[in-house]
């Protein structure tokens, strides 16, 4: 990948979103003006004990979809209810940061989103306060990475936008001038 394209969300952001966020929100300091930190990216495998195999394949597809080797997390506490015991994995996750977390975006937003099923937009209401944006994806095939033939099932991730944001608004102002297809 050419280095400029490697780099669309940063000039992006740099060129276009740093001066709007500026002149809307009225900060003083260029280092005031908030900017995306991190996203982490978190897969459930609750089917994991009864297929100790399909561990290996959910970790293989995150790494596709995330461009980074995951960690497999595993349970704290024994819960009886749920037949999961101390030490057993129960999920994966992986935290992207600096020029992959731009490749992330960039994918998500440009190739990934428009690829939901019945899609009208992304809903507006999943920051947490504190200017971070949470969100689920039903199944891992919106991204291009992955091929229908070689999943076992379909499983589902949660993704996690950190921002710098102070407030939700400034947040999704961001997000919104980053190219998030907010619902109206």
């Amino acid at each position: 990948m050419a280095n400029t394209e490697r780099n669309r969300v940063k000039a992006n952001y740099i060129s276009n979103v740093v001066p709007a966020l500026i002149k809307k929100f009225g900060y003083k300091n260029v280092n005031e003006v908030p900017r995306l930190e991190k996203i982490v990216i978190n897969m459930g495998l609750g089917d994991v004990k009864d297929n100790a195999k399909s561990v290996q394949t959910a970790v293989d597809e995150l790494r596709m979809i995330a461009g980074q080797a995951p960690i497999v997390t595993k349970a704290k506490k024994s819960v009886a209810n749920f037949k999961v015991r101390e030490g057993m994995i129960v999920g994966a996750k992986v935290t992207l940061r600096g020029a992959r977390m731009g490749d992330f975006f960039d994918k998500f937003v440009s190739i990934a989103i428009p690829r939901i099923r019945d899609f009208k937009g992304i809903p507006s209401n999943s920051f947490d306060g504190r200017g971070n944006y949470n969100m689920g994806v039903k199944e891992q095939l919106i991204f291009p990475e992955i091929s229908y033939d070689k999943i076992d099932k379909i499983r589902g991730f949660d993704i996690c936008i950190v921002t710098t944001a102070k407030t939700d608004e400034e947040a999704r102002e961001l997000l919104t001038l980053l190219g998030m297809p907010f619902v109206k």
